[in-house]
């Protein structure tokens, strides 16, 4: 599997989405952009000031009516109004509507054990897909949780202000099955900011089951163009991921910490002899 290297970032995208809301005082009507980001860790104030603003007929941002205002005026904000209540109104009795709105998939909940490494240091973090993003990964991701494929599997590679990877099932047998199943590449369409989650490949169209965590403040960038396509990202208890255990560092060869080929061989028989302090999953699941 690709262990990314780590050099140069680029800044993480942040995306909006415009919401509308109608607020009439009787006298003026507005129609007031308000901004929400698809982030939920993510906070956003915009402080609004509402005044009298005199519209032009062509001016669909900002209407204010006051006594003096024409009936095509009024007509104007009604219309609005009406397109406004109607547009929302189909947005949340049609789940495609909202979903294309809000970009939301499913939310998955990680029950964590041996935070920092510390036997009964217990803590859980929550992934949002995005299948907007990346559909095949979404639905492997999907069908890895369905089959309770990442319970009790360790956190092997944590590599602090970089990633934490994960993703091989501690039974030999069950990991058989997907050790070569793979699936095709989804293309890149966020940037692997932090607390994005990501497949980690073996090149070109090779996904199986291994997951990595971008957990460097900046976000890895770089990744980007190595065709690494975050399928989602951690929406709650990112904190959390920060305690994942990294003593023991880089993998083998090129470290001390696990070898791959042992845990494909051996599972959690080898991690827990050789490797009692990683931080593992006790229960990985749906929460909608």
């Amino acid at each position: 599997i690709t262990s990314p290297k780590r050099p140069i970032m680029r800044p993480p995208l942040l995306r909006l989405t415009a919401l509308l809301a109608i607020i009439n005082n009787g006298t003026n009507a507005f129609v007031v952009p308000s901004t929400s980001s698809s982030q939920t860790t993510t906070r956003i104030t915009n402080h609004i000031l509402l005044s009298k603003v005199s519209a032009s007929e062509n001016d669909k941002t900002i209407i204010s009516n006051d006594n003096n205002s024409s009936s095509r005026r009024d007509m104007l904000v009604k219309t609005t109004a009406v397109a406004a209540l109607t547009m929302n109104a189909a947005v949340s009795t049609n789940p495609s509507l909202a979903n294309a709105a809000e970009e939301e998939g499913r939310s998955i909940r990680f029950d964590v054990a041996n935070l920092d490494g510390v036997e009964g240091n217990n803590g859980s973090f929550v992934l949002r897909l995005r299948p907007s993003w990346a559909p095949k990964g979404v639905q492997r991701f999907e069908e890895l949780t369905s089959k309770s494929f990442f319970d009790e599997c360790r956190v092997f590679r944590v590599i602090p202000g970089f990633i934490a990877q994960f993703g091989i099932n501690g039974n030999p047998e069950v990991q058989a099955a997907y050790r070569t199943n793979s699936i095709r590449d989804d293309p890149v369409a966020v940037t692997n900011s932090r607390g994005t989650v990501v497949f980690a490949t073996a090149g070109p169209n090779t996904r199986t089951s291994q997951i990595f965590i971008n957990t460097r403040e900046q976000g890895n960038g770089f990744l980007d163009k190595q065709g690494f396509s975050p399928i989602g990202e951690i929406v709650e208890g990112m904190d959390v991921v920060d305690r994942l255990y990294s003593g023991y560092g880089e993998g083998a060869p090129q470290g001390k910490g696990p070898n791959q080929g042992l845990i494909q061989k051996s599972g959690n028989e080898y991690l827990i002899k050789s490797y009692p302090k990683l931080s593992y999953f006790t229960k990985v699941s749906f929460v909608n």
